[in-house]
């Protein structure tokens, strides 16, 4: 999308998991707890092929997974890992539109980013794909192509809908940083260039022509900047991890148009604060940054911190409620 500031993202929404094995129930709460800005939920409880590993390699092109006892790894053809991936996500999705049937607005879906994908999903050998360049960029083409049909599908589902997508990316800063293991454990992958890094992003992103990239991690440490340049109209993270270090690049982040999704909610069970303290670092970040207390509810969503599939159902529920709460009191009271 070129022009972000067109866009009306909402003031809340989810992440993306959930606990629980019950689609619709999940459809459900995601679409009632957010009425401007619903997601696709996305419950791992139910094993292989729902978790964001194996639900993201049911969408790629000629690329193929199958579980084994370390992991996701690549093969040579379709398996039962593969169809039980797709018969999932077509569960979710008919649930997701049987409570979406009058929906007018943004609706965010979630998938996993190239440079996740690459240190996740093994080679033959048993080497995570990120030890092989070229495997890279087969694997990130095969993702692109793969998201193309999913998002007009959520179109068709959802007529109504301004389909946001999400890349979950909570390996990128180890991905950069060369902190990703091998399969014996005793090394580490080469980090990855960060042009290469950005430019396989930006392909990735520019699949979504028809609306815009949220990049997700709840990881520390998250580039900014770099995901700024490849084209992410939104940034999610954990807002408890967020340092002073972080400063100038959420500034020029912000000042630049880009969507704070910040996670201010525990993603488990626990206490909840009142929504006003829920958000009270968000407007401490707005003072020490210098912006516009008026800018604040134009440039963030609330979220959980992280996805809630480690929650209880009951807490969840809460949880996203609190949300709403939190945000429409950053909005009433931005100083």
């Amino acid at each position: 999308m070129s022009e972000n500031s067109q866009f009306q993202f909402g003031a809340a929404t989810g992440v993306g998991s959930m606990p629980g094995g019950d689609a619709r129930e999940a459809a459900k709460t995601a679409v009632g707890s957010f009425e401007d800005f619903p997601f696709l939920p996305e419950l791992p409880a139910r094993g292989p092929g729902a978790d964001m590993i194996g639900r993201t390699a049911g969408l790629l092109v000629e690329l193929y997974a199958r579980v084994e006892p370390s992991g996701w790894r690549l093969g040579d053809r379709p398996g039962r890992d593969t169809r039980r991936a797709r018969s999932w996500l077509r569960e979710d999705l008919d649930a997701l539109e049987e409570h979406t049937q009058e929906h007018q607005g943004p609706l965010k879906v979630q998938a996993v980013g190239p440079w996740t994908l690459a240190a996740n999903l093994e080679l033959r050998n048993g080497e995570a794909a990120l030890s092989d360049p070229g495997a890279c960029r087969d694997l990130a083409a095969s993702l692109a192509e793969g998201l193309r049909p999913h998002l007009a599908e959520v179109r068709r589902r959802v007529p109504g809908a301004q389909v946001v997508l999400q890349l979950d990316e909570p390996s990128l800063t180890a991905v950069l940083r060369g902190q990703v293991r091998t399969a014996s454990g005793y090394r580490t992958h080469r980090a990855v260039d960060r042009q290469v890094v950005e430019a396989t992003l930006r392909d990735v992103v520019g699949v979504h022509a028809e609306g815009p990239v949220v990049v997700h991690s709840c990881a520390p440490d998250i580039p900014f900047a770099l995901l700024r340049r490849a084209g992410a109209a939104g940034v999610s993270f954990d807002f408890s991890l967020v340092t002073e270090r972080d400063d100038e690049a959420l500034g020029e982040a912000v000042e630049a148009g880009t969507r704070l999704f910040a996670g201010v909610v525990p993603a488990t069970d626990g206490p909840l604060s009142d929504p006003a303290g829920s958000v009270m670092g968000v407007r401490t970040l707005w003072r020490r940054l210098g912006l516009r207390p008026g800018l604040l509810a134009d440039a963030v969503t609330v979220t959980p911190a992280c996805g809630l599939a480690g929650a209880s159902p009951a807490y969840a529920r809460q949880a996203l409620a609190h949300c709403v709460r939190a945000a429409r009191s950053l909005a009433d009271n931005p100083e």
